[in-house]
């Protein structure tokens, strides 16, 4: 299929990457230029604009950092013709109210909400997974684009805000797990247990998800260069914050861990991995005088 992918960070690039290497054809744009020299290389045409990479396209494929850049490419994507492009997908995790705000932008409404589920590089190696939202026609219109991109598809019905939520609490569970986790490791490294018999411990427990073995070695003793920074976190989090007063509900819990990511992006970890949480609790304060 014609793809375009539009925006290139690293999940981006990823998905280009994975689509490239199974014969689709694929354009892509990023509004700092420079950024797709990779993908380019390995046979993506890198346009100008948006337009240019969507015009023609079967599917477009958007990887942007927040509700705002969502917001602000569909307003240009808004320009294309009715016969212009297939379906805009959104892969993006922003609000549930702002995935259905982009519905509403897109030519035609053809529009399916996909955030993933996973790092880049379980996309490039086909192992992520997909949640599906909007129109099924729609989403089903791009079987042939899913299969080679992902492991996984779950349809989360025709809301495509129903998919958002849907990432958007596993989110939260990721991040307050990971937030919980560095906190046991600092508190055990502090009490001088036996390193090897801590790390086993943490992967041989049940209480340690699943979803936080990867990270595991990093909080323990790593230099946090992951793909997730702080400040993504940060924001993943309070758009939970934020569902849950759509909703009536206050999330205090989320509101702190929120705060936890805030506080290391501010203190000098902004762009490193969700896992740099754990220096936040290895700094010592100043003895009291």
């Amino acid at each position: 299929m014609r793809v375009a992918v539009l925006g290139m960070g690293r999940m981006g690039r990823a998905m280009a990457q994975r689509l490239l290497a199974r014969g689709h054809t694929v354009r892509v744009w990023n509004r700092t230029p420079g950024r797709a020299a990779e993908v380019v290389d390995a046979g993506a045409a890198e346009v100008p604009s948006p337009l240019d990479a969507a015009r023609d396209a079967e599917v477009v494929l958007m990887s942007l950092a927040d509700d705002r850049a969502s917001r602000d490419v569909m307003g240009r994507l808004a320009a294309l013709g009715p016969d212009e492009v297939t379906v805009i997908a959104d892969m993006s995790t922003v609000s549930p109210s702002t995935s259905r705000e982009l519905r509403d932008l897109a030519p035609g409404r053809r529009f399916v909400a996909a955030p993933v589920v996973g790092g880049p590089q379980a996309v490039v190696e086909g192992q992520a997974t997909v949640l599906l939202g909007g129109e099924e026609e729609y989403a089903r219109d791009l079987d042939p684009v899913w299969r080679d991109l992902f492991a996984v598809q779950h349809y989360c019905g025709e809301d495509p805000g129903g998919a958002l939520t849907f990432k958007l609490l596993n989110n939260y569970l990721l991040m307050a797990g990971l937030a919980v986790l560095a906190e046991v490791v600092a508190a055990g490294q502090a009490a001088g247990v036996d390193p090897a018999r801590l790390r086993d411990f943490l992967r041989r427990w049940p209480t340690v998800a699943p979803a936080l073995h990867n990270r595991l070695d990093d909080v323990l003793d790593g230099d946090h260069k992951g793909w997730f920074t702080t400040p993504l976190g940060a924001k993943d989090v309070r758009l939970a914050v934020e569902l849950g007063e759509s909703l009536g509900l206050d999330l205090p819990v989320a509101r702190l861990v929120e705060e936890r990511y805030a506080e290391a992006a501010e203190n000098g970890w902004a762009d490193r991995d969700i896992a740099a949480v754990v220096e936040l609790v290895r700094r010592r304060p100043e003895p009291s005088r």
